[in-house]
């Protein structure tokens, strides 16, 4: 299978290396530009952090916000100490933490998503990652505040829906967004990791195809990519991040009438994604009379 370039020229291969490209900027690099009087917090409460996912609190134009990512390294030594932005269980718990919290307080949630995905260690599974995950997705479908998740490279899997079941789901225009590593989906349909530019071109990983299918809700402008004006590119993932901040908040501050409108947008929002058919076969006479 042929993938298709692009307008710009661009495949869907191309678009994954530009996703994990090494300089691209990661999760702390939006937080250090666009958020005010930052402090981080730590620890699940149960087992210790995760390197892999981070959060705190800060303001963000004139708001107090939560603010939780995945974190990758920037250089070897800190990719093993961060596991490469793939968290662990603890990093997920963490992030339920951060949710309940914001959601006490009356905090928007802003996520920012870049993992490959979650954790797929032995001790990760042990200690409970599939129930870490689904415990987050769960959760974000009936926070009852605004919540706003942007995917700034990667996101892979589960690993990435745990922080991404957001009110709004933007993505940057370099961003993949997919159920698998293309990698991963091509050893899986033809045996061959080796075709994992065909796979990602079936699988439409990119932002405009994602777009086109209604699952993210904007798609943020990369010109030229972010790892070669980091700066434009946060500041324009700032002002669609507070434009969509705005919008909500509309309908939020009006009370619990706006907090029900929410949890009904929101729920609206992922029940009309996707498409089904329901049929029912009926048997005729010669089948039912085979039987």
């Amino acid at each position: 299978m042929a993938s298709s370039p692009s307008a710009n020229g661009l495949t869907p291969w191309d678009r994954v290396l530009l996703a994990r490209h090494a300089n691209r900027p990661h999760t702390l690099a939006y937080i250090g530009a666009l958020y005010d009087e930052f402090v981080e917090l730590h620890g699940d409460r149960s087992d210790g952090d995760d390197a892999a996912m981070v959060g705190g609190i800060g303001r963000f134009r004139g708001r107090t916000v939560m603010v939780v990512g995945h974190q990758k390294g920037e250089s070897t030594r800190e990719n093993i100490q961060r596991n490469f932005g793939m968290p662990k269980p603890e990093g997920y718990r963490k992030a339920l933490r951060l949710f309940r919290q914001a959601e006490k307080f009356g905090m928007p949630l802003i996520t920012f998503i870049d993992t490959p995905g979650a954790d797929p260690g032995l001790s990760s599974e042990e200690n409970g990652q599939a129930f870490a995950i689904a415990a987050n997705v769960f959760a974000m479908t009936d926070l009852a505040i605004p919540s706003i998740a942007v995917v700034i490279g990667e996101g892979g899997s589960g690993g990435a829906l745990a922080i991404g079941v957001a009110d709004r789901v933007l993505m940057l225009e370099n961003a993949i967004y997919s159920v698998a590593s293309p990698e991963a989906s091509a050893a899986i349909i033809w045996k061959d990791s080796g075709r994992a530019a065909d796979a990602a071109a079936a699988m439409r990983v990119n932002a405009d195809d994602l777009l086109s299918f209604g699952l993210v809700d904007e798609v943020i402008p990369e010109n030229p990519p972010a790892h070669e004006d980091p700066q434009a590119t946060i500041v324009a993932t700032g002002d669609a991040i507070e434009r969509h901040l705005i919008e909500l908040d509309e309908m939020w501050k009006r009370g619990a009438t706006g907090e029900r409108a929410l949890l009904e947008a929101r729920y609206a929002k992922y029940r009309a994604m996707g498409e089904w058919q329901e049929a029912q076969a009926v048997p005729t006479p010669a089948a039912i009379g085979r039987r």
